[in-house]
């Protein structure tokens, strides 16, 4: 972990301090309100629940810490996207997504943004600088993509998106900031799904838009006041006790990835094993030179769908589930939700157990798989 990203982790849980008075509670409290006492003119003070609350603006204020821009949270990470795109996005614009990522951001330009006018094109991740942004009101990536981990070149998109007039929005869900910084390499807006690995225990829904320009901050605040896609309290409350120990968690599942990953690449029953942290992966100098860490996602495939499933169930340390980054190894068969993948593709997600147990747990099923 680079300075800037050890100290930004040290000063996390002490975010409050400069606000508490005597007697004040140091774990955040929990505000849950509809209505807020507010005679006369009450501006600059919370007056109704769509407008805001104290426990989001505490999420938002710790999430802007660790992103280093202005927050925005959001009762999902699909909520963010859609707030990007309906807060900014016009009939006659057109976008540009990735056809490997994550595929309910391409769901929505083709099931909404369509018919309202907004055109779109996919692009593979691997080469989305290809064919250029000439046209493009705005450009999307997920680096790395979810679920196959390929990666792009974020300044060099943010470079070529900008030369012909394009927003650049990044999809950061799969690093987190303590592990990739998009704005700090040229995007405009970071996007991010807090439900993964921020929250990190798989029991509340989130997410944020990140932005150092202030009438894109001010564009998508006006789409969350008026569509009231708005968290709330108790989620936001959740999600902030999570940050709090993302650090930790994250260095964890990180550093367990790169022992599991590199043992999985001897294995029998493997094959198209991606993570970006194996020298020999095709993203690999790449994630070098733009990530701190290489994540806690592996992807890889077994020989057939019966195969992979059998792996997942019977591994005593996975969960089979959707999703990922919580403090339990979970996995699953990425082909039963849509993507264009193999039958045996297995998207893996580290937790936090012990490393050599959860090796010889992955190990014991994988074994099973190709007796």
């Amino acid at each position: 972990m680079s300075e800037t990203a050890r100290s930004r982790a040290a000063a996390l849980p002490h975010l409050r301090r400069g606000r508490l008075t005597m007697g004040d509670p140091i774990p955040l409290p929990l505000t849950m309100a509809a209505i807020y006492h507010a005679p006369g003119d009450a501006t600059g003070f919370d007056q109704y629940g769509r407008f805001s609350n104290p426990t989001w603006d505490a999420v938002e204020h710790m999430l802007a810490h660790l992103v280093g821009a202005p927050c925005v949270a959001f009762p999902s990470g699909m909520a963010a996207i859609s707030a990007v795109f309906f807060g900014l996005l016009k009939s006659g614009d057109r976008i540009l997504l990735p056809s490997d990522g994550y595929h309910t951001t391409r769901a929505l330009a083709e099931g909404f943004l369509k018919p309202f006018g907004v055109a779109y094109d996919v692009r593979p991740t691997s080469t989305f600088l290809d064919g250029g942004f000439d046209g493009y009101r705005l450009a999307f990536v997920e680096t790395p993509a979810n679920p196959g981990l390929d990666i792009c070149d974020i300044t060099a998109v943010a470079e070529a998106a900008h030369k012909a007039g394009a927003i650049l929005v990044v999809d950061n869900t799969t690093m987190t900031p303590f592990g990739q910084r998009p704005l700090d390499l040229g995007a405009d807006i970071v996007i991010a799904a807090d439900t993964k690995a921020p929250n990190g225990h798989s029991d509340v829904l989130f997410g944020h838009v990140a932005s150092r320009n202030a009438d894109i901050i001010a564009a998508v605040s006006g789409w969350r006041e008026t569509s009231g896609a708005i968290p709330g309290p108790f989620e936001a409350w959740l999600v902030h006790r999570g940050l709090e120990t993302l650090d930790v968690r994250f260095d964890r599942m990180c550093s367990s990835a790169e022992v599991i990953a590199r043992r999985l690449e001897s294995h029998r029953a493997i094959s198209g094993l991606r993570f970006p942290g194996l020298v020999g992966d095709p993203s690999h100098n790449l994630a070098r030179a733009q990530m701190e860490r290489f994540g806690f996602l592996i992807s890889f495939v077994l020989a057939s769908k019966d195969k992979a499933e059998d792996f997942i169930n019977n591994c005593l340390l996975m969960q089979a589930a959707t999703s990922f980054g919580g403090v339990h190894t979970s996995a699953e068969r990425r082909a039963k939700r849509g993507d264009a993948v193999p039958p045996g593709f297995v998207r893996l997600s580290v937790g936090c157990e012990p490393v050599e147990e959860l090796w010889q747990a992955i190990e014991a099923s994988l074994d099973g798989t190709s007796g």
